[in-house]
């Protein structure tokens, strides 16, 4: 993998312009084209932290994301309908459109990275839940908590309790009890998921959107390093009793790389390039936490060319659909 990894790094996915398609909407991760009632996904090798999207990409990121979100799709349908119709490239996704809900749910089960940080700092008080004394970082919290955030078309996006959620008219009580029991047993879903691998799943969130019909649709992604934090299970106690940072797969690292270098997204700071060696073991971690989520091997695509093979491949799926 390392030779792999090592052959790719020129040949990334860093942006995708595909006119065929129409207007492109460029996300931190995804580039997103929307096609009569469909959408095209098109999993990008960017990484962002600290809401900036960093100048080097990541060896296979977008692959791993893609298709770590499709098997966990797989695994919860049977529990909130989602929105993949077809995956046609390793990168791809073609889904339902769907009309996006504004509020992420962020389900935390575990003290640890922006709830750990708000602790430390003396708030007791996280999106109207009141969280006990005597926290160390990474404490399990009794039981999991759910710390919804509005989502910004631009800056950060902002932590919000289920009162401002109904006050501001953002949902109605029925559709926020629905979508909180959802993510609720999403989490629980992802949990069993990690436990029998050997990991614990800290904190993620999850997005929603309504169809047509105004049936609730899990969309976006689920349980990938990008938007989860998971821990080793087998060390983990132990590191906790000795105030040791956890052994971790998530994108959490890529966050304290910046913060090291001087960077936390604040104003008059500025970002600092990843050398090829971290580039590299940024792409080992996401390849790692695939094998040991799924079970399975992770087969990279070494074409030399990525952005063409995607361009053919979706232009075979969507003449499939005509």
């Amino acid at each position: 993998m390392e030779s792999a990894v090592a052959a790719q790094m020129g040949a990334t996915v860093r942006d995708t312009h595909f006119d065929f398609l129409g207007t492109r909407y460029g996300g931190k991760v995804r580039d997103t084209y929307q096609v009569g009632d469909r959408l095209v996904l098109v999993t990008s090798d960017r990484i962002s932290a600290f809401d900036h999207i960093l100048r080097q990409t990541i060896p296979f990121k977008g692959q791993v994301l893609n298709q770590l979100a499709a098997w966990f799709f797989s695994q919860t349908q049977d529990i909130v309908t989602n929105h993949v119709l077809l995956l046609p490239d390793p990168n791809v996704t073609i889904a339902k459109r769907c009309n996006a809900i504004p509020v992420e749910f962020v389900v935390r089960g575990y003290v640890a990275g922006h709830a750990w940080r708000t602790y430390r700092d003396g708030g007791r008080t996280l999106c109207g839940h009141t969280l006990p004394e005597g926290l160390r970082q990474n404490s399990k919290l009794p039981s999991p908590i759910l710390t919804p955030a509005t989502k910004a078309e631009e800056g950060h996006d902002e932590d919000i309790s289920r009162e401002g959620i109904l006050n501001r008219g953002l949902l109605s009580k029925d559709h926020l009890d629905q979508l909180e029991a959802l993510a609720l047993a999403l989490f629980q879903r992802g949990t069993d998921r990690a436990a029998a691998r050997d990991l614990i799943l800290v904190d993620t969130k999850y997005e929603f959107g309504f169809d047509n019909d105004g049936g609730i649709v899990l969309i976006d992604e689920i349980h990938t390093p990008d938007s989860s934090r998971y821990f080793y299970a087998d060390t983990y106690h132990e590191l906790l009793q000795a105030d040791k940072p956890q052994r971790q797969l998530s994108k959490e690292f890529v966050r304290e790389w910046l913060m090291n270098n001087g960077f936390q997204g604040l104003e008059g700071q500025v970002l600092p390039d990843m050398p090829d060696d971290f580039r590299a073991m940024v792409s080992f971690r996401y390849i790692e936490l695939f094998e040991q989520i799924t079970g399975t091997s992770f087969v990279p695509d070494t074409s030399s060319d990525p952005i063409a093979r995607i361009e053919t491949n979706i232009r075979k799926a969507l003449s499939g659909f005509r």
